[in-house]
């Protein structure tokens, strides 16, 4: 029996318990998870099951409802369910399945590369596709080297990134990415690789009463590890407009404005990683819009389709690509899936969607809300810092709000494994407990997301929580 015959035929719910014991049985023989314990699943412990989705909830093969408080993967911008995306979908696979961009081209991705241009802030015009967002990254890093050796700067390879940071897991974007955890079992990468502070302005020593020097000081470590470095071998600086992992760190404006003035001041490319940032998820279509730099190359992918179908791009700028312009150079790099033309159509609806109900300006109205309605939890002994912006947000969980002291070691894993995690999802809630760094959870709903959701989010929060508080 299917999970289909079992919604469309109402059948009771011990023969959906049944189907949803089959399918994890069937996963947990055959199917490798992604970034899973696969040891941790067994008889009393299956694997999740979702079947179907609906606006901003999901369902399991139990029936039980969920708010998708991580959109996905930081993806899903536009709910499930969206009938105009789907039509563009087959109307385009009726028409050409498929057709690489590998010296041909084809209407959609040119229609798409038309309308990124557009979007993108500065002279970004040039746009090159990807299947995802590490592809994104791990295509700038190439570039950044090749360009630079076009032009006879033949030494510059190596990258500057943040720690904790996280920027895929191609072998180039994993020596870009700054988590140990991630990293040891693939070395040695790819040579070049520099990391620099994360801008986690809650645990600072340096500056902890003003935000702007402290962003400054910020900036100012990367200019310190290019002089340290040599300047003629420092390629590119990869940062995300909010730092994903280790909870969803804001730099000031003035951190920006520097870090632009750096890298231009010793000839490094800036690359604005916005995977995550990107089409809304701050309530600008990129990150550096909502912060107010323009960086020499944008990587992005997740909402760029809001979830429906694969793809990522690398945007760059009119001055990066005109050395590829001539007739004897050609940036030596691809993937047989970039820009293919249903998941390009699907990119050009979904925009369409977000210009049409003025999804950004809900993102943006709807921010602040967002953020009072979290502060609301401090209150409970456990949450230390709220950060964030959009519909972007980490509360960080900590032992003592006043001396700000973390969990680590067996007691971050028994709060965040043993007990905030499952217990957010028995509550309907689904969202990332994140331990790269101090506990936090992070909040990216779909950003179709009213107020309501934002309540009702919260309100699980503080279910968790205030069970959580026992552990102190």
């Amino acid at each position: 029996m299917t999970l289909d015959q079992i919604y469309t035929d109402g059948i009771a719910v011990e023969d959906e318990t049944q189907a949803s014991h089959d399918y994890s049985e069937r996963a947990r023989r055959h199917l490798w998870l992604q970034m899973s314990r696969m040891g941790a699943y067994d008889e009393t412990n299956e694997i999740p099951i979702m079947v179907r989705g609906e606006g901003t909830r999901v369902y399991d093969a139990n029936g039980k409802e969920y708010f998708d408080g991580l959109s996905g993967l930081f993806t899903n911008m536009l709910g499930h369910g969206r009938r105009e995306i789907s039509i563009a979908a087959a109307e385009q696979m009726n028409k050409m399945a498929f057709f690489p961009l590998w010296t041909y081209a084809h209407p959609t991705a040119i229609e798409l590369a038309e309308k990124l241009a557009a979007l993108a802030p500065g002279d970004l015009n040039r746009v090159f596709f990807t299947t995802g967002g590490a592809e994104a990254n791990e295509s700038a890093w190439k570039l950044a080297r090749q360009y630079h050796r076009i032009r006879g700067d033949t030494d510059r390879y190596k990258v500057i990134s943040r720690d904790i940071a996280y920027h895929g897991t191609t072998m180039g974007a994993l020596t870009i990415t700054s988590l140990d955890a991630y990293r040891k079992p693939f070395e040695p990468l790819v040579p070049g690789a520099v990391k620099v502070p994360s801008v986690n302005f809650y645990r600072t020593e340096k500056y902890g009463d003003d935000y702007d020097a402290f962003g400054l000081w910020s900036a100012r470590q990367i200019e310190e590890a290019i002089l340290r470095e040599g300047p003629d071998t420092v390629a590119a600086v990869f940062l995300e407009p909010v730092q994903n992992a280790g909870g969803c760190f804001t730099p000031p404006r003035s951190y920006w404005r520097e870090v632009r003035a750096i890298c231009d001041r010793y000839g490094v490319l800036l690359v604005s990683d916005d995977v995550i940032c990107a089409f809304g998820r701050l309530g600008t279509w990129f990150g550096g819009q909502k912060y107010d730099y323009v960086p020499d190359i944008i990587t992005c992918a997740k909402g760029l389709t809001a979830g429906y179908a694969p793809l990522g791009a690398m945007i760059v700028s009119d001055r990066i690509a005109e050395p590829f312009q001539h007739e004897d150079q050609s940036f030596v790099h691809g993937f047989t899936w970039s820009g293919h033309p249903v998941s390009c159509a699907v990119a050009l609806a979904s925009i369409k969607i977000m210009e049409d109900e003025r999804v950004l300006q809900n993102v943006l109205k709807n921010e602040l809300y967002f953020h009072e309605r979290l502060l609301s939890l401090k209150d409970l002994p456990i949450v230390g810092d709220i950060r964030g912006t959009g519909y972007f947000w980490g509360v960080e969980l900590v032992k003592n709000q006043t001396t700000k002291e973390t969990w680590s070691g067996l007691d971050a894993q028994r709060l965040l494994r043993g007990y905030v995690s499952p217990e957010m999802f028995r509550r309907g809630l689904i969202c990332r407990s994140d331990d790269r760094g101090d506990p936090v959870v992070q909040l990216a709903p779909p950003l179709i997301s009213t107020r309501n959701d934002i309540d009702h989010i919260v309100g699980i929060l503080r279910e968790v929580f205030t069970g959580a508080t026992k552990l102190l």
